[in-house]
């Protein structure tokens, strides 16, 4: 009698999830000497393992005398909940060394979730393989584990097929094959299979929306998410909810980020945490910095991710002091920085030309937290290094770290080397990038560029050969702006748009006031062999000026004009909107590949040093 109501009580705290009152029922349970009675230990390990507690289970699975594969199935989830799927991994061989047990359908079905969660397809299909030649080779239970690994590891094809041989189909095996589906881009594949669900609910409605958000089909997610609303009225749970947020941060749509939050405070899920930090990396991302503070200021509860968001936000809004110290004041919270606070605090560092600052972060996230830096860290401190002119040290760090330096990194060097006019450094960058065989076009397009200006025509010619090999084409500028419900995208040179002629003459009277006020064009960007007029003209219809000027005809006087841009935005444009926001007094904000720039009375957030 005493024993099952301990059970009763264990099986409480697992799912309320209270470690304090759980830890009170094991001491009793000991007190009474009933610590190897029944199903207790087991109960105990799934207990601790619910509370995150993976220390306290590991201590009772240890201490057992007889273990079963209950006892294994519990302590691999257990290990499974603690982000630990690897360790789960290793384990297995003791399964049967120290228990002579072979895994059965729950071990196997614990162990397919840990290959899901490391993305190990390889040996999935091992399991796989053993599973089929087994006494339980039609488990469904099993079956929608595997569904579910393929669906992550992301093989969808495979996923199908162990689908369709699942008998008795749950709702865990539908969601898993509708994310597989969803997640690789198999858009069609993935809704047609989710209204053929006999019955949905938010799980299913959340795996749908999230997969499309994560796959960047994020039209696809919203059409999803308005049906949703209509289907099932106000069922909305917070993971959807954040989901959408974090699409509208993808795509820098502005006024549907907005209206999503209105539908947040109405639905009441504005205190939720998930929710807010979403809200304050959309606003961020979108342009919209002060409403970012404004959403984390009224935050009830900050973690980790709600600080780092903010770091983050107001750094790559060219707010470096800010940022610096927002993470003093995340330390006197008592919140442990992560590696992506430390990639934001590094970043701040970098736009501002801060060496010695960013070095120290560097040093504190291995010194003082124990965090080992990944190749986004190296690469940010060598943005660092090469933005300041430390090229020297910035080669050395690529020669040195402890990881190989992609493409990117090299290309990030040899864009400083050629920014700071080193030919010395640049010319040896450029030789060794050019020996990596590079594959992104932009790449090639600054190898020519490198070469051009320092008058090495023999490698230009190289570079533009092996351009036309591999018809590599520079990617096209555009720039795009949302005024309310409308959106507009610029091409460079764009010729076919219906208010050409306005947009024209008001560049044309804005070009002429910016000459009155001693606005000189930098053709240095332009290498085509053209006349002065003809590099000027080239630049005159740069796809941010466009947007610019369309935000100046059409949006309200005296508001934020919002650009965002696909590319770097070149040193002439940066002079030239500096000008134009001085001229007509407003504010202008461009989000180019690189950072945000906001652009205010003659000046910009980045201090020309971008």
């Amino acid at each position: 009698m005493l024993c099952s109501h301990y059970l009763y009580q264990l099986i409480a705290c697992s799912k309320r999830q209270t470690q304090s009152q759980g830890k009170k029922i094991h001491a009793q349970i000991i007190r009474f000497g009933l610590e190897c009675y029944g199903p207790l230990p087991n109960t105990l390990i799934d207990m601790y393992g619910k509370c995150g507690l993976l220390d306290h289970a590991l201590q009772v699975f240890d201490e057992m005398l007889h273990r079963d594969y209950i006892s294994w199935a519990s302590v691999l989830t257990a290990y499974n909940r603690a982000g630990l799927s690897d360790k789960a991994i290793a384990i297995i061989p003791k399964m049967w060394l120290l228990d002579g047990l072979r895994p059965d359908h729950f071990v196997v079905a614990s162990l397919v979730k840990a290959c899901a969660n490391v993305g190990s397809v390889r040996l999935g299909k091992q399991l796989h393989a053993r599973f089929v030649v087994s006494p339980f080779f039609d488990d469904d239970v099993v079956k929608s584990s595997l569904v579910d690994m393929y669906s992550k590891c992301g093989v969808p094809g495979d996923a199908r097929l162990v689908f369709n041989s699942i008998g008795s189909k749950n709702l865990i095996s539908w969601t898993a094959m509708i994310s597989g589906y969803a997640r690789s881009g198999r858009t069609m594949d993935a809704i047609e299979l989710f209204w053929r669900i006999p019955e949905k609910n938010l799980l299913s409605w959340s795996a749908l929306i999230s997969g499309l958000v994560q796959s960047g089909q994020m039209n696809d997610a919203f059409n999803m998410f308005m049906d949703m609303r209509r289907d099932g009225g106000d069922q909305v749970d917070p993971f959807i909810l954040s989901s959408i947020v974090g699409a509208c941060a993808n795509i820098t749509t502005l006024e549907l980020g907005k209206q999503v939050h209105s539908l947040v405070i109405v639905l009441g899920f504005e205190d939720n945490l998930f929710i807010a930090n979403a809200l304050v990396d959309m606003y961020a991302k979108c342009c919209d910095i002060l409403a970012a503070k404004d959403v984390f200021s009224n935050m009830s509860h900050r973690d980790v991710v709600s600080w780092t968001s903010i770091i983050v936000g107001t750094a790559q809004h060219g707010q470096a002091e800010e940022a610096l110290s927002l993470y003093e004041e995340m330390k006197l919270a008592g919140i442990k920085p992560n590696e992506v606070t430390f990639l934001g605090l590094i970043y701040a560092c970098s736009h501002v030309g801060l060496v010695s600052e960013g070095r120290h972060f560097f040093d504190s996230m291995q010194e003082d937290y124990g965090i080992r830096p990944s190749l986004q860290h190296y690469t940010c401190l060598l943005d660092l290094l090469s933005r300041s002119a430390h090229l020297d040290e910035a080669e050395n760090l690529l020669n040195t770290m402890p990881y190989e330096p992609d493409e990117a990194a090299w290309a990030a060097l040899l864009s400083a080397c050629k920014q700071h006019k080193c030919t010395r450094v640049g010319k040896r960058v450029a030789d060794h990038l050019l020996s990596l065989s590079p594959k992104d076009p932009s790449t090639y397009i600054l190898l020519s560029n490198t070469y051009a200006t320092a008058a090495m025509w023999g490698s230009v010619s190289r570079v533009r050969k092996l351009m036309s090999v591999m018809e590599v084409k520079k990617e096209p500028g555009y720039s795009s702006i949302e005024l309310g419900k409308e959106s507009q995208v610029f091409y460079s040179g764009e010729v076919s748009h219906p208010m050409k002629d306005q947009l024209c003459n008001l560049l044309e009277e804005l070009d002429k006031e910016m000459r009155r006020r001693g606005y000189v064009p930098d053709i240095s960007s332009v290498l085509h062999e053209l006349e002065q007029h003809e590099k000027e003209r080239l630049l005159f219809w740069h796809s941010e000026r466009l947007a610019v000027a369309y935000g100046l005809l059409k949006s309200v006087p005296g508001t934020v004009i919002r650009v965002v841009k696909n590319l770097r935005i070149c040193r002439d444009c940066h002079v030239v909107l500096k000008f134009i926001c001085s001229i007509v007094r407003r504010e202008i904000v461009v989000r180019d590949v690189s950072r945000f720039h906001h652009f205010k009375d003659g000046k910009c957030s980045c201090g020309d040093f971008w």
